[in-house]
């Protein structure tokens, strides 16, 4: 995980577009600018990016329903509890699924879990868009590439 460029997720270990749901994994770092500051001699994940660790699973299967041809970005936290902290090295799991998905919006629920305890949840709503610059696109696209988070849907 680069928190510094908000790539939130390091793999897809199950995805089923049609269903929209997801388990993703996330590895945080364990040295990052983003713990010097939350907290001094206590470093842990800040809440905002638990909620964009929730926000970027949900937003990848709305990516892949669309092929990459509209933008997903986050609207709105309906709820969100945090119950306990992320600290540097943790890996954690990513489970989230579209409740919603029409209208130029949709609306997804999330955990995120580490060693199967509850860490946070928190329900989200994220609007689909037009892409609001050529280049985005491209650039999404060779993240995607990049980062390798591409799998095959359930059944495929």
């Amino acid at each position: 995980m680069r928190l510094e460029y908000f790539e939130m997720i390091d793999g897809v270990e199950e995805l089923d577009v049609e269903r929209g749901t997801i388990r993703a994994v996330a590895r945080l770092p364990d040295t990052s600018p983003v713990f010097q500051g939350h907290f001094p001699a206590f470093p842990t994940l800040p809440g905002v990016m638990m909620l964009e660790m929730i926000n970027h699973a949900a937003g990848y299967v709305l990516i892949r329903r669309t092929n990459a041809t509209r933008f997903v970005f986050l609207g709105g936290v309906k709820r969100a509890k945090f119950r306990r902290f992320l600290r540097p090295g943790t890996t954690a799991t990513i489970d989230a699924r579209i409740t919603h998905d029409g209208s130029g919006y949709a609306v997804a629920e999330g955990r995120l879990k580490v060693g199967g305890e509850l860490a946070a949840e928190a329900e989200i709503t994220m609007v689909i868009t037009d892409f609001p610059e050529p280049g985005l696109r491209e650039a999404f696209e060779a993240l995607l590439k990049r980062t390798q988070l591409a799998v095959a849907p359930a059944g495929a």
